[in-house]
């Protein structure tokens, strides 16, 4: 079982002194993760060049490429010095099946394969890529292979047709079905132009072309399809894959991990280059027990480092997922919380219950949309409510603000003022609750313009401080609307009539942003 156990890497690229420190027990998937130019594509680039002196390539790589420029003159680069791999079992040996890389230029965009040559020894792998800077475009040969199998068998076996599509494509199909939902219905017939490609059952087609498929599903096949081709000869392998997750959704990337380490035997090791979420994501739950993390970010190379597995500890996941983020959290999250009384249980997908939270996000929505209103309970709960959101949300998203919107309730303007100045993120309504600006005149008349006026000023004598609630079955008497709505309805109806043209829009804004 060829495991890596210690990787040295002198003078090489971007590496000073880099020493990768698996421990005695290396695991099956080795993640290499941090962002985009911390050297983790330099490693695998250490692997092909020593792999090189075993079988060759399309193309040779310069030295300027792969080595880091010394001015010691006295010790030039050496190979088989400046990169030494250390196995699991002691050994520093390699052989033409010690590494499978691929790139992370994966990119077939149509196959049309006219004609198909004797294969070239598969352990040779001579439609590699040079280094990891080059396209890999090894889906042709590996298609060519798969067909040349069903072919062979035709020719030399006893099977018939349909159980020789069954062996070559079945497995490949099960993980695609998992993967994408799709599935290989014709592997072509190179005999008939236009015809010498793969052809996949695709929602309601049967006969959809690889040249339509998206570029992530192309992705998909491409790696599934290698691993298939290979996994007869390459028994005894570090399999390593520079950026996996290109072109995917985060959803098939976690998937997609899972199904890589399926395919891959027991005695190889799988190391893979990313700084997905998808992968991260697989490797943190699915795979947890089956991988080790070597965290590349924040290292300066120009001197001595050792990179030792990550402990999977939250601080450590929440730094990893920091990184594959980036400002993706600052993207999608809001600038501004505001929290307000309702009630505070989300729904069962998540959705925002409360109804005083669902107003302010209708009327606020359009004009401020990086504020969002969440309902955190009554009385002194929102307050509660907000100190665990400063103390805990602002260490992950340290640029929202947190405020606080109280109703007035029965509170005279000596004491709501007095509350205000406690602290500088309170906000409190001038008049009684939401309900006492939804049902005022001007925005019920929006809605009913037929409404007497006199009917109304005999429920409500003072729009700012009654309790406005308990009246809302009389006003929707009044404008025959009794029984058709209820409270909530008749609320979350109002607020999309309060527009910034009302004078409604205008005192609630001013009430929360403090302005004039």
């Amino acid at each position: 079982m060829s495991y890596i156990r210690k990787v040295y890497l002198k003078k090489f690229k971007g590496f000073d002194d880099l020493i990768l420190h698996l421990g005695d027990n290396p695991k099956k998937i080795i993640a290499l993760v941090g962002p985009n130019g911390c050297g983790k594509s330099s490693v695998f680039d250490a692997f092909e060049h020593r792999l090189r002196d075993f079988k060759g390539a399309r193309k040779q790589v310069s030295s300027t490429y792969l080595e880091k420029q010394s001015p010691d003159v006295q010790n030039p680069f050496n190979k088989n010095e400046n990169i030494k791999i250390d196995f699991m079992d002691g050994g520093y040996l390699i052989n033409k099946t010690t590494f499978c890389i691929r790139s992370a230029y994966r990119h077939t965009s149509t196959l049309d394969i006219q004609s198909i040559e004797q294969q070239q020894d598969i352990l040779d792998d001579h439609y590699r890529p040079a280094s990891t800077a080059d396209t890999d475009s090894r889906l042709i040969d590996n298609y060519q292979r798969l067909i040349s199998g069903c072919f062979n068998d035709f020719m030399e076996g006893e099977k018939t047709g349909e159980e020789t599509r069954q062996e070559k494509f079945g497995k490949i199909n099960e993980i695609l079905s998992r993967t994408l939902e799709i599935e290989i219905s014709n592997p072509g017939n190179i005999l008939t132009p236009g015809r010498g490609k793969l052809f996949f059952k695709k929602g309601k087609s049967t006969d959809f072309p690889f040249d339509n498929l998206s570029a992530g599903e192309k992705e998909v096949i491409d790696l599934v399809m290698d691993l298939m081709v290979k996994s007869k000869d390459y028994t005894d392998t570090i399999f390593c894959i520079d950026e996996p997750e290109l072109h995917l959704n985060t959803k098939i990337q976690r998937q997609l991990l899972v199904e890589l380490e399926k395919l891959i035997p027991d005695t190889c090791q799988l190391w893979i280059a990313t700084h997905s979420v998808g992968f991260l994501r697989a490797l943190q739950e699915e795979l947890k027990d089956k991988s080790q993390i070597l965290d590349f970010s924040e290292k300066d190379f120009d001197q001595t480092i050792v990179i030792e597995p990550m402990k999977p500890s939250r601080i450590n996941w929440q730094r990893i997922f920091k990184t594959a983020l980036e400002d993706i959290s600052e993207l999608v999250s809001p600038k501004q919380i505001i929290y307000c009384e309702g009630r505070k249980e989300p729904a069962k997908n998540g959705d925002e219950q409360g109804l005083d939270a669902n107003v302010y996000n209708e009327i606020f929505g359009q004009e401020f949309t990086d504020t969002v209103f969440v309902s955190s309970g009554g009385g002194i709960e929102p307050e509660k409510s907000m100190g665990i959101g400063i103390i805990v949300l602002s260490k992950v998203l340290n640029k929202v603000e947190f405020l606080r919107l109280a109703d007035r309730d029965g509170k005279s303007e000596e004491e709501r003022n007095e509350w205000l100045q406690k602290e500088p993120n309170r906000r409190m309504l001038i008049r009684r609750e939401i309900e006492n600006y939804l049902f005022d005149k001007e925005i019920l008349q929006k809605v009913f313009p037929d409404m007497n006026s006199s009917d109304y000023d005999q429920i409500i004598s003072d729009i700012c401080t009654e309790d406005v609630k308990s009246k809302i079955p009389n006003l929707l008497e009044i404008v025959k609307k009794k029984g058709k709505l209820t409270n909530e309805e008749a609320c979350l109806m109002l607020a999309k009539l309060v527009t910034p043209s009302t004078q409604i829009y205008k005192d609630l804004k001013a009430c929360i942003w403090l302005s004039n």
